[in-house]
């Protein structure tokens, strides 16, 4: 099987106007003017400093995006976060295949 990527560079923009895949309870602030392509790091996939690839991201609100960059904190532990971040990152990788922008 393979991935073929198109409009890789226009996955930033798609983000916007999205909802939230994120959804972190009592931070999701459910506004889609917010929102933004979250690269979600994987151990191995970037260097210190560096972002993974577009593919490796979740639409996220700014709160939650706060929240899952540390800048704020929350009730919840870091596996709790990182659990929801994931499970956003492939919310986030199904709608995008099923608006075409990655074709399988």
């Amino acid at each position: 099987m393979f991935i073929s990527v198109v409009k890789m560079a226009n996955l930033r923009k798609l983000a916007h106007g999205k909802e939230c895949q994120v959804r972190i309870p009592n931070v999701c602030n459910f506004n889609n003017e917010t929102t933004v392509l979250a690269h979600v790091p994987i151990k191995g996939s970037a260097g210190m400093g560096q972002k993974t690839i577009d593919l490796i991201g979740t639409w996220c609100c700014s709160n939650c995006h706060d929240v899952i960059d540390g800048r704020v904190k929350s009730q919840f532990s870091r596996e709790e976060i990182d659990n929801m971040k994931y499970e956003g990152m492939i919310r986030t990788q199904l709608n995008v295949v099923r608006m075409g922008a990655v074709k399988w």
